[in-house]
């Protein structure tokens, strides 16, 4: 029988050799001493590590939108402001995981105005950050937040609004989504008005959500606020009736612009048609350009009292001056000047106030090229006005030395010379004043400006009269008074350049006025144009002289300014019609 136990045999481990299990031990020991010395350095000399990877895990620094500058009128009224609205945005990966409810997709699409297609396309996405909507007022996202879809976020931003939408847009511009300016004082001012967004630190869990506060690093700093120099009852006034001719007279456009003498400050600036920067997805290139400062046109008949100014300055001339007409007529080489009839011989001061082309041509041939080319040049023309205002044009004023005597003619009446209207607005202010050409701001401005001087204080004074002789009954721009207010001011109609030929459009206008009030002594300066009037009315004293009539009058009481007429000195009389500012080819 085989034995299967034997208790006095010894055990098979009784057979190792004793340095192998001493081996063993000191592997382990060595083991555990290399896991401690590496807990001590991880924990104690080396703990940044571990605590960068976990904060690299949990831990994020999130952006704090700061709120931009507002935008306000001389008297504080808001033109300009930044509202808190929500931005919803979604993690694809969460959404998709946490399998949202078709009913969810529903109602999401119902009050973000969007298809579910769209919504489903972008939970498809690849990335982990994707936009619904931006900009969403904080009742509609509270909705959104209350159907507890997991992986949709919401970002705090601000909103830009304009209380008064079109009537100041285009001098306040507007920004685009992310609150960057884009034109106008918004973009001219972008600077100013942007603040320093704020960061800080917060711990999110693994689907994103945050958890903790874990403290501030920069708190966001707003944006400046900018105060206008315009005046909102001014800027509404001036909108209003702009809009209003432009529609009666089926005019293709309008602008307007209205500056404080003293100060040199513009109180209002208004394109027609214009636009609602609240509402950006409809507008259109074409209106959003500020007509006043970028486009230029040909001034017409509003430029003769420059080349008076310089031919009175110059000796050439004085108020009293004889001039022939010729029978309307002017012939300079192949070409013919004339005025609307024979209006026989004429003082200087009657070729203003009668609005002469061929006087004006013959006083413009008296001066040397060079010498009337400066007048001009510091008058403004030809230079940007310093406004600081975006995308400013320049204006066109050829070099004197390429004159031709019938070009040097011709400009004596707004011809072979492009301006914009806060040029010649601006330029007009020489006979406001002293003879000083002032500075124009765009920003509320408390002290008188200090001008530039370029003529006489003798020639602005007597220009200034003859200005307001072209106001008087018997004048072009009879149409420009005011019950109550001596006005001066100047007439404008000129052909319309044609843009792809050469020549002037036999049946297209720009009617134009510019003056000042009170005439004892000027406040205001109001500069009117409207293209392309197609009422059947298209002179400047019968268009643009109405609207300046209006807005003056209601500017005036506004600032206070006392009368310097007496009431009832309006006397109805058609205004006197002057040529458009044209030359005739002759063969």
């Amino acid at each position: 029988m085989k034995v299967l136990f034997n208790p006095s045999r010894k055990p098979a481990s009784a057979d190792l050799p004793e340095w192998r299990s001493r081996l063993v031990l000191g592997l382990l020991l060595t083991a555990l001493t290399i896991l401690i010395a590496r807990a001590v350095y991880l924990q104690a000399l080396n703990k940044d590590f571990l605590q960068q990877q976990g904060q690299s895990r949990h831990l994020r620094i999130i952006e704090q939108n700061s709120k931009r500058g507002s935008i306000k009128d001389r008297n504080g009224e808001i033109l300009a402001i930044s509202a808190p609205v929500k931005s919803i945005w979604i993690d694809p990966k969460v959404v998709r995981e946490a399998n949202a409810t078709p009913k969810q997709v529903r109602q999401l699409s119902n009050l973000l105005e969007m298809s579910e297609a769209g919504i489903q396309e972008r939970i498809r996405s690849d990335r982990r950050f994707v936009y619904l909507k931006r900009k969403l007022p904080p009742e509609k996202a509270d909705k959104i937040a209350a159907l507890n879809i997991k992986g949709l976020y919401f970002k705090h931003e601000f909103y830009r609004y304009y209380p008064s939408r079109e009537l100041a847009a285009h001098i306040l511009g507007f920004t685009d989504v992310d609150g960057r300016g884009q034109e106008g004082m918004e973009l001219a001012w972008q600077d100013v008005l942007t603040g320093e967004d704020g960061k800080r630190r917060v711990i999110k869990d693994r689907i994103g959500r945050i958890v903790e506060d874990a403290g501030q690093i920069r708190l966001p700093k707003s944006g400046q606020d900018v105060v206008l120099s315009i005046d909102s009852k001014i800027q509404y006034l001036a909108y209003r009736e702009l809009a209003r001719t432009v529609k009666e007279q089926h005019a293709k456009a309008g602008s307007i612009v209205a500056l404080d003498i003293k100060t040199g400050e513009v109180l209002a600036m208004a394109n027609y048609p214009a636009f609602n920067p609240n509402q950006r997805a409809s507008m259109k290139n074409e209106v959003i350009r500020n007509r006043v400062l970028v486009d230029t046109y040909e001034p017409g008949s509003t430029l003769k009292p420059f080349v008076v100014a310089v031919a009175m300055e110059t000796g050439r001339v004085k108020p009293d001056t004889l001039l022939e007409t010729s029978g309307g007529r002017l012939k300079i080489g192949k070409a013919t000047i004339h005025d609307v009839r024979d209006k026989g011989n004429l003082t200087v001061s009657q070729v203003i106030q009668a609005s002469s082309n061929v006087g004006a041509a013959k006083i413009a041939l008296l001066l040397p090229s060079k010498t009337f080319w400066e007048m001009l040049n510091r008058s403004g023309f030809g230079t940007e006005t310093g406004i600081g205002f975006p995308g400013e044009a320049s204006g066109q004023l050829r070099a004197y030395n390429k004159w031709r005597p019938i070009e040097q003619a011709t400009m004596s009446y707004g011809h072979g010379i492009s301006v914009s209207l806060m040029q010649l607005a601006r330029a007009y202010t020489l006979f406001a004043t002293d003879g000083e050409l002032k500075p124009i701001t765009l920003l509320k401005r408390d002290t008188p400006a200090i001008g530039q001087k370029v003529i006489s204080r003798e020639t602005a004074q007597s220009v200034r009269k003859m200005l307001e002789l072209a106001v008087q009954p018997e004048g072009t721009g009879s149409g420009a008074r005011i019950n109550g207010y001596r006005v001066a001011g100047k007439t404008g109609t000129a052909h319309k350049r044609l843009e792809k030929q050469k020549g002037y459009a036999s049946d297209r206008y720009i009617s134009s006025f510019v003056g000042f009030a009170p005439a004892s002594a000027p406040r205001v300066i109001i500069a009117v144009m409207i293209d392309e009037p197609a009422a059947g009315h298209y002179y400047g004293g019968t268009v643009a002289a109405p609207v300046f009539s209006r807005v003056m009058e209601g500017t005036l009481r506004v600032m206070n300014v006392p009368f310097d007429d007496s009431l009832g000195n309006l006397v109805t009389s058609p205004a006197t019609p002057t040529a458009p500012a044209r030359l005739e080819a002759r063969g």
